[in-house]
């Protein structure tokens, strides 16, 4: 019989994530402060928890998928809480991207009560969580990463094991520097080919077939050229995330130069209105730099 698993955090991610664990079999108690999404997942098979407290209490593994470090800890240490619900050798999993430190501190309260657990944030947005093609990072002790990876492996299919408890989120800030960069450079390519008035569409697929071709660009760069910002990863997400990448190297004497500039176009995006659309959206701002503001629409 397959582990009771509990979800809680059910939005642009989470949503798809344990609608693919649902599919694949396994019994399902879910929770999120928006009704909307549990009440959709109750009607195809799964159980309301009612909170996280209660979500733990009738878990075998508890997998948390939420916005940022604040909402981790209040869902696993505070009142009604995971911590006050999960049973001794319960697993916890926490697959959302927040700081390494609150990671620590977090499993430093479950290792107390007996519950091990594992970092796993993700890669590959709301197109992976919805294929269940997500590239998972993981950190936490090895056997339980053993134990736990048949779950993974319903929602992902790139998953590393990266080390010890924290692990994890390092390897997702790393992730989330690259991510940004090459958007930010693909938007200032894309402007300076419309400001030198050649197609930016051709640009594009002469890039995709050398040495610059990447995943972000294929999807990315085709989102720019539809004006589609509709988000699946938002902006206001990978300001947060970088925000954290900043902080890592700080803690760490890392000089993050380009993340730094990256954030703040982020940050600036955010106080113009476009902080929930996708991060895509970066060219934008690019855009309005170099005179173009409003040119070629957008949603």
């Amino acid at each position: 019989m397959k582990q009771t698993i509990g979800f809680i955090g059910l939005g642009i991610m989470g949503k798809p994530m344990s609608s693919n664990l649902l599919r694949a079999g396994y019994p399902l108690v879910v929770h999120d402060v928006v009704r909307a999404p549990v009440e959709e997942l109750v009607r195809a098979g799964a159980a309301d928890g009612g909170s996280c407290r209660g979500v733990a209490e009738r878990s075998d593994v508890v997998i948390t998928m939420l916005p940022d470090s604040p909402d981790v800890r209040t869902a696993a240490l505070g009142p009604e809480g995971i911590l006050e619900g999960i049973r001794p050798g319960t697993i916890y999993v926490d697959m959302s991207t927040i700081s390494p430190i609150t990671t620590r501190e977090v499993a430093a309260a479950m290792q107390a009560k007996g519950v091990p657990m594992l970092d796993a944030p993700v890669s590959g947005g709301q197109k992976g969580a919805i294929e269940a093609t997500l590239s998972i990072m993981v950190g936490g002790p090895e056997e339980v990463f053993q134990q736990v990876r048949p779950i993974f492996e319903v929602m992902g299919k790139n998953i590393v094991h990266m080390g010890e408890i924290g692990a994890g989120q390092v390897t997702k800030a790393c992730n989330q520097i690259v991510v940004g960069i090459t958007i930010m450079a693909i938007s200032e390519a894309l402007t300076l080919a419309r400001k030198s008035g050649v197609d930016p569409a051709r640009v594009r697929a002469a890039l995709l077939g050398g040495f610059a071709q990447s995943r972000i660009l294929e999807l990315h760069g085709q989102r720019i050229l539809d004006r589609n910002f509709d988000p699946g990863f938002r902006i206001r997400l990978h300001h947060k995330d970088l925000k954290i990448a900043l902080e890592t190297g700080r803690a760490t004497g890392t000089p993050l130069l380009a993340t730094a500039l990256v954030h703040e176009v982020l940050g600036a995006l955010q106080s113009l209105g476009d902080g929930e659309r996708d991060h895509s959206a970066i060219v934008r701002f690019v855009e309005r730099l170099a005179g173009l503001d409003g040119a070629g629409g957008g949603r």
